[in-house]
């Protein structure tokens, strides 16, 4: 059973400042969580994570873990406006974009940030826009076909639109060393959201004997080998969690059968997780207010699929638990719906829940990434604010809500949005 790190008293207290619906944050969970993943992975003395900021893109959230040491992965011009503005510059910096306007490419080398190439194209993209190639660059490989593990497909890489080819990798390798650079990494993402241990140990295989071969027929120094993301998180209560050090340690195997024998025991290993290091430490919280009976029993809450549109979009499981009722028999069945004019607005589909009454807290559970992130303004719904749930027990603000104000900001250009901007 999945058990919420606040309590219903905690959440009457807070909602006297902060109404609900709202994002909270655990920090505590947050700074276990990060410490466990640098402890796994300490036996590479390059290790680093490259905190995916798509996520969860909150400054305060990105400076927790900023403090061990990790970086950003960012994928736009605000996300690097943001990362800039965290203070996480430089080498601090992984750019992993695809079908990239060439001013990002510009920004992300003014930043000192590493790029890693989408596409073989993208080399004389980055040359037109910045003048010249970085020392350091990095490229995303796309084995295609179909990636499987010992305990079924995990995903389908020859359908996605990321990465290159091996030969395009090859050819990209040599092109980009005849220009200048001096530092090459290889990047990949395989499959998403992986709850086994066995995906990293899998990938890092297939990334490293690719390194070999690459050093080996053009000569470059793999300065980094980039894990990317995938880990993921369990979301359903049966689920069993992925072992962090169990994964890095099964990286760290594979890492001394390939790598070492081949002379490359320099090489860095990067990380760019984002639902494994937030997604489990932050809930989506939501009041009953409505209750409908016909030919199902509906409980409307004051969320909608604008504060977390996992469920509506992709009919994602995310664990709902009623706050003071954690011990209650789940004997009624329930929608747990929005307001938004969809009807693939639902939190929960013939969900077994506790009997809810009008006024219950809901705690929707593993919203801590791509969470917010994902929010929208459709029907006029505004963004919900985020808080921190502090080590000491305190609740900090660090993201208010939207108003009306937010809004109908874009339509100044309108005498009517002049207009309600002064209401």
């Amino acid at each position: 059973m999945k058990k919420p790190f606040v309590t219903k008293e905690q959440i009457e207290e807070i909602v006297k400042t902060y109404p609900t619906p709202f994002h909270i944050y655990d920090e505590r969970g947050i700074r276990e969580n990060v410490r466990a993943l640098c402890e796994a992975f300490s036996w590479n003395p390059g290790f680093k994570e490259y905190f995916a900021v798509k996520a969860t893109p909150n400054p305060f959230l990105m400076q927790i873990l900023h403090e061990y040491g990790c970086g950003c992965d960012c994928s736009s011009m605000a996300e690097l406006a943001l990362s800039e503005a965290v203070g996480i510059t430089g080498k601090d910096i992984m750019f992993s974009s695809n079908d990239t306007p060439p001013e990002e490419f510009a920004c992300c080398e003014k930043l000192g940030g590493i790029i890693n190439l989408d596409d073989i194209t993208h080399i004389e993209a980055v040359e037109k826009a910045v003048g010249y190639l970085p020392k350091t660059m990095s490229c995303r490989f796309n084995p295609g076909g179909l990636f499987v593990l010992s305990n079924g497909i995990m995903d389908n890489p020859g359908d996605s639109k990321y990465g290159m080819t091996e030969a395009q990798i090859f050819e990209a390798f040599r092109i980009m060393k005849e220009k200048g650079v001096e530092h090459f990494g290889i990047h990949a993402f395989l499959a998403s959201n992986t709850v086994t241990n066995e995906y990293y140990p899998m990938l890092a295989k297939v990334l490293f004997e690719l390194a070999v071969r690459l050093a080996k027929e053009t000569g470059v120094h793999v300065a980094f080998i980039n894990l990317s993301g995938g880990i993921g998180i369990p979301y359903r209560p049966d689920q069993e969690a992925n072992d962090i050090r169990v994964i890095g340690e099964g990286v760290r195997k594979v890492y001394e059968e390939v790598l070492i024998p081949a002379g490359m025991g320099d090489v860095a290993i990067y990380t760019e997780l984002g639902r494994f290091m937030l997604g489990p430490y932050g809930g989506l919280v939501t009041r009953a207010i409505n209750e409908k009976h016909t030919y199902k029993e509906y409980i409307g809450v004051d969320a909608c699929a604008a504060n977390l549109m996992r469920p509506a979009i992709y009919g994602a499981y995310h664990h709902i638990t009623v706050l003071g009722k954690e011990d209650a028999d789940c004997d009624h069945m329930y929608d747990v719906t929005g307001s938004l004019c969809e009807n693939c607005d639902k939190f929960a589909v013939d969900r077994k829940l506790p009997a809810i009454d009008m006024g219950d807290y809901l705690f929707i559970h593993d919203a801590g990434a791509h969470g917010h992130s994902m929010g929208y303004n459709y029907n006029g719904k505004l963004r919900s604010a985020e808080l921190l749930l502090q080590e000491d027990g305190s609740v900090r603000l660090i993201r208010r809500a939207e108003t009306l104000n937010d809004y109908f900001a874009t339509l100044d250009c309108f005498e009517i949005g002049k207009k309600l901007i002064r209401q």
